[in-house]
């Protein structure tokens, strides 16, 4: 340590570093010129569990690695070994499969937006995004016993099939939650003190994205098109579709990929809540073809026997905090040979040293708060 710095460290036990995250920054007066993280405090071994587990058996155990999107590792999961096996998935699964996503996707934007402006000191914010994460929670309850590790996909379809009543109940959720968005918007958008701590802070340039391979949010913040739920990125190169984009019934589907240029942590903010619109917009494009269309969602398939062929997939799904890419090796046994997990997380933990070099102390919690970051998905 150089002469006139000090050395500090943030976390590993802070409430505004969403987890066991330990940075080690050094300081000169007031100027971050160094960070480094320390990762590794919450590594559950989630890879090596596969190893001695059959498929179904790691399969609840995959909501885990980020609590708050399980609905998402599942599919990612679930995928990867339906395409080892050729296993197919009715188009009324894949139907529900995209209401659920999109439901949990909008649930952890909720707690990352409430959490986010709870990091710069604002606590309302928190009160009225739980408020509307809690109706989403109860609905997901109802369907499938549990709030947060729903394991409620299974390899070729889905535990059981969705209730009318049930829809309406999700189709009243979406017609008021509009209005719940906007109420957000009034309140934080235009904020003096909010816009003062974020624009221009934390800039993300597209250079620095791509070399850190950072997916997402905070790649589309920086003005980049790319989103695995839709096939026409910003390259217009549809042999893309090989890659895993376009999955599911998404490319069924109307919806816009919403981008910004800046890159900073206010086009952060805003790419996330036009992405909670998004969302609505598919759940009720979702509900209407459901309420229309019938179709068997349990696979015939004998789950607790099944045996995968020879061979490895990787599948990529397009989760809240970035990509989340699941690579499955078989050899031919009943467990997984290999199970890695590719999330969005770790790289936005990994371009902090980066992102945080010369700026301000008191920027560090907006910026690092601005990347939606979760440990659990950090370490696995």
């Amino acid at each position: 340590m150089t002469k006139n710095r000090l050395k500090i460290n943030i976390g590993p036990q802070h409430p505004s570093t969403h987890g066991v995250l330990r940075l080690v920054l050094e300081l000169e007066g007031e100027i971050i010129k160094s960070c480094e993280p320390v990762i590794g405090y919450l590594h559950r071994g989630m890879e090596k569990m596969a190893e001695n587990r059959t498929y179904l058996q790691y399969l609840p155990i995959v909501d885990r690695i980020d609590y708050l999107s399980g609905f998402f590792n599942s599919f990612a999961y679930c995928n990867a070994v339906e395409n080892l096996a050729q296993i197919e998935v009715s188009k009324r699964s894949q139907y529900i499969r995209v209401l659920t996503m999109e439901m949990n996707r909008l649930s952890s934007h909720l707690l990352w937006l409430g959490t986010f402006l709870l990091d710069m000191g604002a606590t309302s914010p928190l009160f009225y995004t739980f408020r509307d994460r809690e109706v989403i929670l109860s609905l997901f309850e109802e369907l499938t016993g549990q709030r947060l590790m729903y394991n409620y996909y299974t390899f070729g379809g889905l535990r059981h099939d969705v209730s009318d009543d049930w829809l309406d109940k999700v189709g009243d959720f979406v017609k008021i939650m509009p209005k719940k968005i906007q109420d957000y918007e009034d309140i934080i958008t235009n904020n003096p003190i909010f816009t003062t701590r974020t624009k221009n802070i934390g800039v993300l340039s597209k250079n620095s994205t791509l070399q850190y391979s950072i997916t997402g949010p905070n790649l589309r913040a920086t003005g980049i098109r790319v989103d695995y739920r839709n096939s026409k990125q910003e390259t217009g190169n549809k042999e893309h579709n090989s890659h895993g984009l376009g999955y599911l019934v998404y490319p069924e589907l109307d919806f816009e990929i919403p981008t910004a240029k800046t890159g900073d942590s206010f086009d952060r903010y805003k790419v996330r809540v036009e992405e909670m619109k998004v969302c609505l917009k598919l759940i009720s494009q979702c509900i209407d073809w459901l309420k229309s269309n019938t179709g068997e969602i349990i696979s015939p398939i004998k789950q607790h026997l099944l045996k995968v062929p020879e061979g490895e997939f990787i599948s990529n799904v397009e989760a809240p905090r970035g990509v989340c890419s699941c690579y499955v090796k078989s050899d031919g046994s009943g467990n997984p040979y290999r199970v890695k997990w590719r999330t969005g997380s770790f790289y936005a933990v990994q371009i902090l040293p980066k992102l945080l070099e010369n700026t301000f102390y008191p920027d560090l919690m907006a910026i690092f708060g601005s990347l939606d970051v979760i440990l659990p998905e950090v370490d696995r």
